[in-house]
């Protein structure tokens, strides 16, 4: 998946597929995640938010099923 680099302290770069409602974020540190279930509409509404990560960790992080990948 494609990730898009993204202007956050704690997050680097966001990647989506709205087929499979795949959400993939690599943080800062390095690693990376998929989160599941995650609609077009709430990728959109994280890269509109004032705080990507503050976005990020009231919404997504607890609310979908997560992997890591590296």
């Amino acid at each position: 998946m494609n990730r898009a680099p993204v202007v956050s302290s704690n997050l680097l770069a966001v990647g989506h597929d709205p087929k499979t409602k795949v959400l993939e974020v690599e943080f800062q540190s390095g690693r990376v995640y998929t989160y599941a279930g995650v609609s077009a509409q709430r990728k959109t509404a994280l890269l509109k938010a004032p705080s990507l990560g503050s976005y990020f960790h009231k919404n997504v992080r607890t609310s979908y099923p997560f992997k890591r990948l590296k």
